[in-house]
């Protein structure tokens, strides 16, 4: 199940959650198939002015993406090339709703959870 968490400068978000919902969804499901369409979950974290740094200055011009997926992607042949669809897929969707002066501030970090460590309402997600 893939799970996003996303955190953007809140004046860059507001007005726009719907939009880059769908967006950050259209780009998950660009790279495992529509069948995950349901299974993409995105929470959208506003941050605060002053609260985005880079180098030691506030900026607003940073955006990071935390993506929850299955440790067994990166054990397939083809883990290189769906890695690199998720990062470019995400960055993109992000672009086209907020904006394309994100893209050099924006960081995707894939994340993998083991099928065994894996919970959803109290029980194993197998």
């Amino acid at each position: 199940m893939p799970h996003l968490t996303v955190h953007l400068p809140e004046s860059r978000l507001t007005g726009k959650e719907s939009m880059l919902v769908a967006a950050l969804t259209d780009a998950v499901v660009d790279v495992y198939g529509e069948w995950s369409r349901d299974l993409v979950s995105v929470r959208l974290a506003g941050v605060p002015a002053g609260r985005f740094a880079q180098g030691g200055h506030a900026v607003d011009t940073n955006a990071s993406v935390i993506l929850g997926v299955r440790a067994g992607v990166f054990d397939r042949p083809d883990a290189a090339r769906i890695t690199a669809r998720l990062g470019t897929g995400l960055t993109d969707a992000i672009t086209r709703v907020v904006g394309d002066d994100l893209r050099a501030g924006i960081m995707v970090e894939l994340v993998a959870s083991p099928p065994e460590r894996t919970f959803v309402g109290g029980a194993l997600a197998v």
